[in-house]
């Protein structure tokens, strides 16, 4: 009988466990499973928005237009204005050869995007901080390395959409020691990403200063040396502190050096990203900080998230898989997500680290997270409220690129918002792969800050920005999609374009490949990849402006027989509908888009005279002449008489615009 009751319990447990729930499934579930499962995916769509907070994303129709005529662009004068051709993934070799000075100072490889006002107008910036490089010191001993070059020195920032004569930055502030360009601050950069692992710093002060502070060809000696006054730092002078660091470095000098008094200090834990995660672990960070002038001071703003693994019936991820993308897989400056697996997130935590004292703020941001008044409870104290945040650091703070990545991640399939929808599954997207990378190290495009002006608003704004691809082989866009990352009521509003699907436009790879196949580009491109140079094409941006998309990408060349050579912008490619342009500035590519005439006076980045200014109109306008004739005589050639009267309408526009640059000179 134990037997018989053993058997019988087996073969229970296996028709009730295996066999029952999967003629379940097979007979009742399979012949009618979008109606038998969509209030489950209900769920799972409505949970899923609301804990990645995509509830409240505004998606509309975007009848995007493919034809393009003189004055197209006269409404979209404020986007224009601040297309953004510096790329700060590709003129960091620039700022180091143009602003490092000496070998002892560095700039990541990757800068960071913000905005200041200069002259009353609020301009979009490429900044980086002059970092010390211990490294690049051609003298290195343990006294140099630890005791005189403890720090480095200055603030640089370029504006986004301007360049000299020659194709460099236009710098707005930099130099040794700072320009005013920003106002004045403190230039000291004690805590930042590439500091020594140790420095001990003040103590005494004297005639004869210790640290090394800047390079002074006024100075007898070629130099400015300092005594730290900060607060940062952890005594060092007494016997027992000396000893405790020299065993923990395994330094015997810490403890004989006579040039560490009763006042010095050392400083240790000096990544900004380290310190916030040594404050509140229970964060998980953005792999970019960035830094900002902010009252006065140089302060490291890093984005904190909250996040959680239990939300109900949300859909999980993981951190490192959804914010990777060319960006986090390439630059040395942005630090990779781990392979933490959530369902939730917030952006809760706004933090700061003092450059020059690392002094850690973390200022609460999302003021309803259950998340964060939970860790704020078992930690009181911990968090300030928001409304200790400054007017001047309100001013930079921006959206947090990680958070976008994984929202976008979400949103390329939770935009369908109905079960049956979803279940078919044939409207999901995904974000395109950026036309820089090739191969094994092809990537996802990284989202862009810009300042644009987005179709149907009043003004323009501060926004990170990403397009849309179908799933699957296609590389026509589907959507586009940006986030205000301007502090105010619009905050963290996400707005999606959606193309209508028996539209075909270009996404960003077709736009790439269309680039290189026109004759004039290609030829151009190669004629400069000749003679020791090479062509570097910068990020190819999107912008809904003129009733459909714009591309803009800005193309750099760089000697390659010169160590020493950066990347200079020589070039600007555009593209609208099937038409590219090609030219020295922005304006001059726009003009051959659109007739002759975009509609637009700013867009050429460049301070240039009158005669200067004439001379560019009129070689724009005579080439998108050109252009339109031989369209013209081509598709009369097809019998395509349609083609034919819309080149004749741009040769029309383009003859005008002539004349009109021709009676300025």
């Amino acid at each position: 009988m134990p037997a018989a009751g053993t058997a019988l319990l087996v073969i229970s447990s296996v028709l009730i466990a295996g066999i029952y729930p999967g003629a379940i499934q097979t007979f009742q579930v399979k012949p009618s499973e979008s109606s038998k499962e969509a209030p489950y995916i209900q769920r799972n769509i409505d949970a899923t928005r609301t804990a990645y907070g995509l509830d409240d994303v505004k998606v509309t129709d975007y009848q995007a237009t493919l034809t393009t005529s003189a004055g197209q662009l006269s409404k979209d004068a404020a986007t224009i204005s601040n297309i953004r051709l510096m790329d700060p993934n590709v003129i960091a070799a620039t700022f180091r050869q143009l602003q490092q000075i000496k070998p002892y100072y560095s700039f990541p490889d990757s800068l960071d995007i913000d905005r200041y006002t200069v002259n009353g107008v609020k301009r979009d910036t490429v900044v980086a901080v002059r970092e010390l490089n211990i490294d690049g010191n051609p003298s290195r001993n343990w006294i140099n390395d630890h005791l005189v070059y403890t720090h480095g020195f200055g603030f640089v920032a370029a504006f986004g959409n301007a360049r000299d004569a020659d194709g460099k930055p236009s710098f707005a502030v930099g130099d040794l020691p700072p320009t005013k360009g920003l106002g004045t601050f403190e230039p000291r950069v004690y805590f930042g990403e590439n500091v020594p692992d140790y420095s001990i710093i003040g103590g005494v002060k004297t005639d004869t200063p210790v640290e090394f502070d800047y390079p002074d060809d006024a100075s007898s000696n070629g130099q400015k040396n300092v005594t730290y006054s900060g607060s940062g730092g952890v005594p060092v002078g007494s016997l027992v502190n000396k000893l405790v660091f020299a065993l923990k470095y395994q330094e015997q000098r810490i403890l004989l050096s006579s040039l560490i008094n009763k006042d010095s200090k050392i400083l240790f834990e000096r990544n900004p990203r380290d310190r916030v995660a040594k404050v509140a672990p229970w964060l998980t960070l953005d792999g970019d900080p960035y830094p900002a002038l902010v009252d006065g001071k140089i302060l490291w703003i890093i984005d904190a998230y909250t996040t959680s693994a239990g939300y109900p019936y949300s859909k999980q991820t993981t951190l490192s898989s959804a914010t990777s993308d060319a960006l986090t897989a390439n630059s040395s400056a942005v630090t990779a997500q781990g392979n933490e697996s959530i369902n939730y997130i917030r952006n809760s935590v706004k933090a700061t680290v003092d450059a020059y004292n690392g002094t850690v703020t973390l200022y609460q941001w999302d003021t309803k997270d259950p998340v964060l008044k939970t860790w704020s409870k078992a930690f009181p104290g911990t968090v300030v409220p928001k409304s200790k945040i400054s007017k001047d650091l309100m001013s930079h703070i921006r959206y947090p690129e990680d958070m976008f990545r994984v929202q976008r991640e979400i949103l390329s399939a939770y935009h369908v918002k109905t079960a049956a929808a979803f279940y078919g599954g044939q409207d999901f997207w995904r974000v395109p792969r950026d036309p820089s990378t090739f191969g094994s190290n092809a990537s996802a495009q990284p989202p862009y800050f810009l300042t644009l002006q987005m179709p149907g608003e009043s003004k323009p704004e501060f926004a990170l920005t990403t397009p849309f691809v179908p799933r699957g082989g296609r590389e026509n866009l589907s959507a586009f999609a940006v986030v205000n990352s301007d502090a105010g009521p619009n905050y963290g509003k996400i707005t999606v374009l959606q193309l209508p699907r028996s539209t075909n436009v270009a996404g960003p790879s077709q736009v790439a490949s269309n680039f290189e196949a026109k004759p004039e580009v290609a030829n151009s491109l190669s004629l400069l990849r000749q003679g020791g140079s090479d062509v570097v094409l910068g990020n190819l941006l999107t912008l809904p402006v003129g009733g459909g998309l714009l591309y803009v990408q800005p193309v750099y060349v760089r000697a390659t027989s010169n160590s020493a050579a950066y990347p200079l912008l020589q070039k600007v490619l555009v593209s609208f509908g099937d038409q590219i342009g090609y030219d020295d500035t922005l304006k001059g590519a726009l003009d051959q888009v659109f007739g002759g005439n975009s509609g637009t006076t700013s867009g050429s980045g460049i301070t240039t005279s009158t005669t200067g200014t004439s001379n560019a109109s009129l070689a724009s306008a005579l080439q998108s002449a050109k252009q339109a004739l031989a369209d013209g005589q081509a598709a009369l050639a097809k019998g395509d008489f349609t083609a034919y009267g819309r080149a004749q309408d741009r040769l029309k526009s383009a003859i005008a615009a002539a004349i009109a640059a021709q009676s300025k000179k």
